[in-house]
């Protein structure tokens, strides 16, 4: 297994070099954040350990590059700072986990082999259907340059149909995953919502394709046409 560690305090560095060695991994060390970006999308890792704060580039931008460069080794983050919205970020950012300093070796260890072994698995932070883009951190879609105006059901609603594209969604997993169980199920509210999105994501370009499949639910495609 081929490990990759980003942290640029030499002491630590040396010494998770020498843990994860110790534990037979290949390890490649970068104290840098441009360097470890580079590294990181020019070879194969089985995971990646990455400090946040680092000089050149920050780790959460080093994360979120690597992903959008279809990078999808995973990548367990250290730092200092241990506030909500820190880690947030860096979950945020796609990072698969988070671990605050200090911290024991033996538990990064544990985290780093829980993460080899649910593998390199894609897992984009903008999801992307034909020219539809949506960002569920920053709740924020678009259709091709257009920003588009949703409220928060809506947003949910496309999120669910964009992450099952061309599959047809029904009306029960609709209720189920964008309201919750107890909600009325003789309510129409999923069509009136689908309605709603259609208003906005498809009929202002010209498009259809948020589709009714009769008697069962709902499919979005995902060709341009």
């Amino acid at each position: 297994m081929r490990i990759l560690v980003v942290e640029d305090e030499p002491r630590m560095a040396a010494l998770l070099q020498r843990g994860f060695t110790d534990e037979g991994y290949a390890v490649d060390v970068s104290t840098d954040g441009v360097d470890a970006l580079w590294i990181a999308t020019e070879n194969p890792f089985d995971a990646i350990v990455l400090d946040v704060m680092l000089p050149g580039k920050n780790g959460y931008d080093v994360c979120r590059e690597l992903r959008a460069a279809d990078r999808w080794a995973p990548i367990i983050m250290l730092t200092a700072r241990d506030a909500i919205d820190e880690r947030v970020r860096g979950l945020d950012a796609g990072a698969d986990d988070y671990l605050p300093k200090p911290f024991s070796f033996a538990e990064l260890s544990a985290r780093v082999r829980a993460l080899v072994r649910r593998g390199a698995q894609e897992r984009p932070t903008i999801i992307e259907v034909g020219d539809l883009r949506l960002d569920p951190a920053r709740h924020r879609a678009w259709r091709g340059p257009t920003e588009l105006e949703l409220s928060p059901k809506e947003m949910a609603l496309l999120e669910l149909l964009m992450r099952h594209p061309d599959d047809v969604i029904t009306r029960t997993q609709i209720l189920e995953h964008v309201w919750d169980f107890a909600y009325d199920g003789l309510s129409n509210v999923v069509d009136q919502y689908v309605s709603y999105l259609r208003k906005k994501i498809d009929k202002p370009f010209g498009r259809n394709d948020l589709q009714t499949v009769r008697g069962v639910g709902y499919r979005l495609t995902g060709s341009r046409a």
